[in-house]
């Protein structure tokens, strides 16, 4: 197996950006998950996970320069908090710190999918980093990696990794991986903690990707298990890993399980 691509997302829930090399520690990809935009209205992190309310976030671009972040529209200009409140049509900032006790509300997928992206749906509270360190906006783990074989052909953009790993054997093989190890290039290691559920996003459009329920049904179909033993089964699709040894990355690097 090989690294096949390397994705950084700088603004949770924003489009983001596909990196030649990047450095990965504990934390995560270098620069991945480090800002979001804050509901001025109710307090909770902006997360399309809440497709009804923040759809419109996968129209916004997050790329890193002079490091920190710059956000763009559809039409490839730069905004401010004035201007992505006015797309979004709400109140947001930028934030670099998470608030405490800060969480974000995830839709119920399935019914996303029943009743469409403008119906009112049950959803979860959720908070962020459960298996990360403290202090970034990702959602469970430092990582996320997924195989070209799940993927099977559908854009990565759709699921949001972070690694895109080669793999030509049969679809869902991260199952497998999950306890186990992975070396990645001259001297990257990663444990592979558990399997990673689907929301409702990678049925959404993103960008110049029309919408597509197929995203979610997929896995729905074939690959619903447990990702950890308190859940019950889910729609899966790639999985998380923490970081045992740090290491830079980059597309071609070999990639080992042990």
């Amino acid at each position: 197996m090989r690294v096949a691509a390397l994705h950084r997302h700088p603004v949770k829930s924003l489009l983001g950006e596909e990196v030649a090399r990047a450095r990965i520690d504990a934390g995560g990809l270098d620069g991945d998950r480090r800002y979001a935009l804050l509901d001025l209205t109710d307090g909770r992190i902006a997360s399309a996970k809440e497709p009804r309310t923040w759809r419109r976030l996968l129209t916004l671009r997050a790329g890193t320069a002079d490091g920190g972040v710059r956000i763009t529209g559809p039409d490839g200009a730069a905004l401010d908090d004035a201007a992505i409140s006015a797309l979004l049509g709400r109140p947001v900032r930028l934030i670099e710190e998470r608030p405490p006790g800060a969480t974000l509300r995830r839709s119920v997928p399935e019914q996303v999918l029943a009743a469409g992206i403008d119906a009112e749906v049950d959803y979860t509270v959720q908070e962020f980093g459960g298996a990360a360190a403290p202090g970034s906006f990702v959602d469970f783990a430092p990582l996320h990696l997924v195989t070209t074989a799940s993927l099977a052909g559908a854009p990565a953009a759709r699921y949001r990794p972070n690694l895109v790993i080669d793999h030509d054997g049969a679809p869902y093989a991260e199952n497998a991986w999950i306890g186990r190890e992975l070396a990645v290039g001259p001297r990257l290691r990663l444990r592979v903690i558990a399997a990673t559920p689907r929301c409702a996003i990678p049925a959404l459009a993103h960008g110049g990707l029309p919408a597509d329920p197929e995203g979610l049904r997929r896995p729905a179909r074939e690959n619903r298990i447990r990702p950890l033993p308190e859940l019950p089964p889910l729609p899966c699709l790639g999985a998380y890993a923490q970081v045992v040894v740090p290491g830079t990355v980059e597309p071609g690097d070999a990639v080992t399980l042990h």
